[in-house]
């Protein structure tokens, strides 16, 4: 049962929860930047450099389901806890890294707590909230991670300005420790307890080697070029896959949530978060292309242009948060990705003479219309799952996100390899990106509807 009222204690376990989720994000966004010196520090090409952000990536899709699990079974708390402590000594073990090999393990172990931390999010938000205020905590869930991208990289620039790209790592040890004690103290147990489980061993297995090589080989023949090896380890994920799912349908709680996608609600949620990220993605990675070669814009206006979409998200994800209240969240969630795919609209009609004026009133759209939607359609997604398995929920939610951001930053390569010209590139990613865009928007039309016709209570 959701606790009615929300004192102090909970405001204090809401900063344990955001400080982690902040970090976690940041280590994205703050290591895009540092690359290019680690590169140099430790003498290894830059395409070397770049499993720093891979394995990452890598090891936090891997484990999000597993440990999701775990933390319907054990407990939200247990998970997150030890997904901090496993950071933060992963952060450590970054920090003092003395050669490339020791920061790519160390890089592992901080995804390993990461992927721990990002499991139980969602699920330990909804523990916190009450229900009427729900919409809020997912708000300023987004929020936070609005505002720790569009810091990331001036973050990084300044410290990295004044000291050594060690310091990127070692400013998450007293954060990380902050968050252990506070967590420790205030955070709930799980609102629904049942029988434990033993955890399922192949199941996890499974979910390992089909997300590992599904990402590994879409990431691979982006990096590479090599259509073989990379066709090969994506050929041997579907057939992990259809193991994996013909395993989890026989069981009574799956790691892979596939006995939620019965409900028809969860199912177009996921839909439409996939569609949406590869939408983003598309966007937030083509663009700069655009931008640096053929527009002329130097590294810092070319940071101003992209820097109005996160924080348009920021500014209007607690107004978003408030319209739910009063409106069905899956028409909110419609109309954010009618105002993102206007902005894709107006972004196609940009020339060669366009100024900086014009692609920030642009981007600032798109941002808007990505704050209408964000916080709605996570909001359905969560709400349209039993409580007890709402760990399993923010894993896939997770999941989702993961998804469409690597499949939006393999068509853009796709894309960039088969078309010459920049401009023309990059109008093709932003007329795909307005496809999927519609996608989103036809899925949450469709929920709307089913939400209207079944009086749905969210």
């Amino acid at each position: 049962m959701q606790q009615v009222k929300f004192d102090i204690r909970d405001y204090i376990a809401i900063v344990a929860v955001i400080i982690v989720l902040i970090m976690t994000v940041l280590d994205v966004s703050l290591m895009n930047v540092a690359l290019p010196i680690i590169a140099d520090d430790f003498g290894i090409s830059e395409s070397i450099s770049v499993w720093l952000v891979t394995i990452y990536q890598l090891v936090i899709v891997m484990l999000l389901l597993p440990f999701s699990s775990i933390g319907d079974q054990y407990g939200y708390k247990k998970v997150f806890i030890s997904g901090v402590t496993v950071f933060t000594i992963g952060s450590a073990f970054c920090s003092f890294s003395s050669g490339f090999i020791m920061l790519l393990l160390a890089r592992g172990l901080q995804a390993v707590g990461a992927a721990g931390i990002m499991s139980v999010n969602i699920a330990l938000i909804r523990t916190i909230y009450p229900r009427h205020i729900l919409p809020r905590g997912l708000a300023l869930n987004a929020m936070c991670i609005a505002v720790a991208t569009a810091a990331g990289p001036s973050l990084a620039g300044w410290i990295i300005s004044i000291s050594s790209w060690h310091w990127l790592f070692l400013i998450n040890i007293p954060l990380g420790i902050s968050a252990f004690i506070i967590g420790l103290r205030t955070l709930p147990g799980n609102p629904v307890k049942y029988d434990v489980r033993k955890i399922d061993l192949w199941g996890s297995l499974m979910n390992i080697l089909f997300f590992g090589a599904l990402f590994y080989s879409l990431g691979n023949i982006t990096r590479t070029g090599d259509i073989v090896i990379s066709s090969i380890i994506f050929v041997f994920s579907i057939l992990v896959g259809v193991i994996y799912v013909k395993r989890q349908l026989k069981s009574e709680k799956p790691m892979l949530p596939v006995d939620l996608f019965k409900i028809r609600l969860y199912t177009l949620s996921i839909g439409t978060s996939v569609s949406s990220f590869i939408a983003q993605n598309l966007i937030m990675i083509s663009l700069p292309f655009l931008l640096l070669t053929e527009l002329h814009f130097s590294e810092l206006s070319t940071g101003l242009i992209m820097t109005p979409w996160p924080v348009a998200t920021m500014i209007i994800s607690p107004i978003a948060a408030r319209l739910i209240d009063k409106l069905n969240p899956a028409f909110v969630a419609a109309t954010g990705m009618l105002i993102f795919s206007l902005g894709l609209i107006l972004l196609l009609t940009i020339s060669d003479d366009i100024s900086m004026g014009g692609l920030i009133w642009r981007m600032a759209i798109c941002g808007v219309g990505f704050g209408f939607f964000q916080t709605p359609n996570n909001v359905v997604m969560v709400m349209a799952t039993p409580v007890e398995r709402t760990g399993a929920a923010g894993g896939m939610q997770g999941t989702a996100r993961l998804t469409g951001q690597t499949m939006g930053s393999t068509l853009v390569t796709i894309i960039f390899s088969s078309v010459v010209a920049i401009m023309a590139s990059v109008k093709i990613c932003m007329g795909i990106s307005l496809g999927f865009a519609c996608l989103a928007c036809f899925f949450s039309l469709d929920r709307g509807l089913q939400i209207r016709k079944k009086r749905i209570n969210l």
